[in-house]
């Protein structure tokens, strides 16, 4: 997807100026300013509602910024990204039933981003060059136990 990586490139310039030590507003609206001038349509704060299996509203998240209505985008500034920023932008793929995700941390010294991909019964899990180990290992146990079904794919730059 050519869009991810025009965010990647814009996220990873923004990590290089500004560096880490911001809060996270700040760094949501930078990466929503730079793909706006990109000529790209971004809407912040998109709130995305949680339906029972008979359409009834239980819930309502907020994702950080929705791009050309395809990809939803987590952003973060904490010292590492965990389990449970993985359950958060997987929890917004799949109430709003949108494929694409990225959840980027400006927090740390070295630049993160986390590319989700969220497919309806899919069961395979594929981590890209430079991963943890265990984070394969966690993601095959939660596709076995059929918490999640992704496809995660993980993108480390060094800043």
């Amino acid at each position: 997807m050519q869009l991810c990586d025009l965010v990647r490139q814009i996220a990873y310039d923004i990590h290089v100026y500004h560096g880490h030590g911001h809060l996270e507003k700040v760094y949501e609206n930078a990466v929503a300013h730079r793909l706006r001038k990109a000529g790209l349509d971004v809407k912040q704060q998109f709130p995305l509602k949680v339906h029972d299996e008979d359409g009834t509203l239980i819930g309502e998240y907020v994702a950080d910024l929705l791009i050309e209505g395809i990809l939803i985008i987590e952003i973060k500034a904490a010292k590492a990204l965990g389990p449970e920023h993985e359950a958060q932008i997987l929890g917004y793929l799949k109430s709003s039933r949108l494929e694409h995700g990225l959840l980027i941390n400006f927090g740390s010294y070295k630049f993160e981003i986390r590319k989700f991909v969220w497919t309806e019964g899919q069961t395979t899990a594929k981590n890209a060059k430079g991963t943890k180990g265990n984070t394969h290992e966690r993601y095959q146990r939660s596709l076995r136990s059929g918490q999640a079904h992704c496809l995660c794919d993980l993108c480390v730059l060094c800043g």
